[in-house]
């Protein structure tokens, strides 16, 4: 586990570590300088060093970046160093740092007015994780010229202009190749566009301590083995759970195979699907294990919706149904007496959608998976407000109604209450096609079959789901990739 931390969390276990422990700030921002520096002399990065700007602000990140080419100079690389602001803003340790850099015979210059095109490589120094506020000014044109340049850029902590909490640009943000954060990976870092801004992220730690555990988190390749439920040697199919996938509707059954199918492929060890009768033919013929009980439309039979959910372990419901009667008779009565954990999908939330009111009858441990269009009508918000504020929206939906809430993105969150939240970090954008959201819910329903606590299973699925989409990936490619592939890769990912 790979804990993601806020600002708040940061500043915190910054201050503690200096305060409480006695290791002195300027200790920590020159054991994070020599972090950098080694980053820029490490051969694999292939750095040209041949000129090098260091660009810094007045807060503390400004004065790792004069420590930065105070260290560099030692090494004889030509350097040249750009404070940028208003010092009378200047931090005491960064004070401390032009003190030292002045002794060292370093000088420095104000902002370019033209470019930075005679430099090889910028280290970016100019904000650190506090920034809340728009990127104007001096700042703005020294950021713009950065990203103009051809020099690669390795960002301190941060790339600057970037929010730490949300990745969100503040006006302007810094491009970088490389970012070297301290201590922790920052939320802003894992989430779009700061993801996507910040380039290999490399985490350096330089002795900061975490008194308290940080509230975000995301799981690492080297996890997986111990994240999965385990088979035992003495078992038979009963043992890895039943599997109920209320799914499907006229002409539209593939959602229900990609479902009970990657349920299969994850363990589980009975899925029985519950479809439209006009679906019953093709679904055995596409997947032969699958049980199979009909239902005629607008004849739901309730008696045999009850044994069913007498019979199942975890029940799935709404893939591929469609917002009808059907669904919402279906979906109330699930809700209202079903005691084994429920996940409802794709038009099982477009029917709660209309009426939320749904939730509250709940009897069980409900995991509700919306893509961004789905959340945008149960929460009724814009799209873009919504992926702004991933995190929030998710955590508030999961608190407002006691639901766990995957709300799925290029970085699916997970919000528990109760819980840290998990970010996501696996996974590519040729899983951006239809029927994969299909494929993260029949994982998550064989993961809770075999007994994982629908806590752990919610994260964990989106996870692997993600592996297994970038081992589809390494075998088709990002164009043509399908959400069926992605079923198949699990072969790779659980061959553990």
């Amino acid at each position: 586990m790979q804990y993601l931390v806020t600002s708040s969390e940061m500043k915190h276990y910054d201050a503690y570590t200096s305060n409480e422990i006695g290791l002195p700030s300027l200790v920590l921002m020159e054991r994070a300088a020599l972090a950098v520096v080694n980053q820029l002399n490490n051969n694999n990065n292939n750095y040209n060093l041949n000129k090098v700007a260091v660009v810094c602000g007045y807060g503390n990140n400004g004065g790792d970046g004069i420590a930065i080419a105070r260290l560099l100079k030692l090494q004889n690389i030509d350097v040249d160093v750009y404070l940028i602001g208003n010092p009378e803003n200047a931090s005491n340790e960064t004070l401390q740092q032009i003190k030292i850099a002045q002794h060292y015979n370093i000088t420095f210059a104000t902002s370019p007015t033209n470019s930075f095109a005679k430099y090889t490589t910028i280290v970016d120094a100019i904000f650190g994780i506090g920034l809340n506020r728009i990127v104007t000014g001096d700042f703005f044109h020294t950021i713009e010229l950065i990203n103009q340049s051809n020099a690669e850029v390795i960002a301190v902590d941060i790339p600057s202009g970037l929010c730490s909490n949300t990745g969100k640009i503040l006006g302007i943000a810094i491009k970088a190749k490389q970012t070297v954060t301290f201590a922790y990976s920052k939320i802003g870092l894992s989430l779009y566009p700061g993801a996507e801004l910040a380039g290999e992220i490399t985490i350096a730690d330089i002795g900061i301590y975490a008194n308290t555990p940080a509230s975000h988190y995301t799981y690492q390749s080297n996890e997986l083995s111990q994240l999965l439920p385990q088979r035992s040697n003495n078992s038979h199919k009963g043992s890895y759970g039943k599997v109920l996938i209320i799914a499907g509707s006229e002409n539209m059954s593939g959602a229900a195979f990609f479902s009970a199918k990657a349920a299969y492929k994850t363990g589980a060890g009975l899925v029985r699907i519950y479809t439209p009768i006009c679906n019953r033919d093709i679904l055995l013929t596409q997947l032969p294990e699958v049980l199979l009980t009909p239902y005629i439309p607008n004849k739901i039979d309730i008696t045999k919706l009850e044994e069913l959910i007498n019979w199942a372990s975890i029940i799935v419901i709404g893939p591929g149904m469609g917002v009808s009667d059907d669904t919402h008779k279906i979906l109330a009565h699930v809700l209202q007496y079903a005691t084994i954990p429920i996940i409802i999908d794709a038009d099982g939330l477009n029917t709660l959608a209309k009426n939320l009111k749904l939730l509250e009858q709940a009897q069980s441990t409900v995991i509700v998976t919306p893509h961004l269009g789905e959340m945008s009508r149960l929460v009724n918000l814009p799209i873009e407000k919504i992926k702004a504020n991933l995190i929030m929206t998710a955590k508030k939906f999961a608190q407002d109604f006691n639901v766990t809430c995957v709300l799925k993105d290029a970085k699916t969150i997970v919000a528990i209450p109760g819980h840290a939240t998990y970010i996501n970090q696996s996974g590519n954008n040729g899983m951006s096609t239809g029927g994969t959201g299909d494929v993260l819910t029949g994982i998550m329903a064989g993961l809770i079959a075999q007994h994982l606590s629908p806590t752990k299973a919610a994260p964990v699925s989106v996870y692997l789901h993600g592996l297994a989409g970038d081992a589809a990936l390494k075998r088709h490619n990002k164009y043509s990739l399908l959400a069926s592939d992605i079923i198949e890769s699990l072969n790779d990912i659980l061959n553990i």
